[in-house]
């Protein structure tokens, strides 16, 4: 039976995916990257507060987003257009293959919904390598 994402759930789901590391990007951005090691690239981030994220309806700040990334910008117009998702972005976003999301809102999808979303992130940034050995379809 299928449930509703949580925000713990991207914590399990990107340390089950191969070669991922918990660090820190951006200076002090904790984030998930691939492969582990100095070459490691994020594939979702937690996005501090920042003037350029702002709820259009309360007009706070955004205080628990991820960033998560997507292989290119037909995939991130198809998460951010599609009107049943969590899914959206910002300005400051244009040109970038991410897209955001609050944490609070992770219960609009199912886990087998975030986990296809941030494994296909981690096939965005992983080596292509890496990706071929572990997804048959890479």
């Amino acid at each position: 039976m299928a449930r509703r994402a949580t925000p713990e759930d991207v914590d399990r789901i990107c340390r089950e995916l191969p070669e991922v590391e918990f660090g820190t990007s951006w200076g002090d951005v904790p984030t998930y990257k691939v492969p582990t090691g100095p070459k490691g690239k994020g594939f979702v981030l937690f996005r501090k507060p920042h003037k350029t994220a702002i709820d259009p309806e309360t007009g706070e700040l955004y205080d628990d987003l991820l960033v998560i990334r997507v292989a290119d910008a037909a995939e991130k117009a198809a998460l951010v257009e599609d009107e049943a998702s969590p899914f959206f972005t910002v300005p400051h976003f244009n040109g970038y293959n991410a897209v955001l999301v609050q944490q609070s809102r992770l219960g609009e999808m199912q886990v087998d919904e975030l986990t296809e979303v941030i494994t296909d992130a981690w096939c965005a940034v992983a080596p292509k390598s890496l990706v071929k050995k572990h997804f048959s379809d890479g």
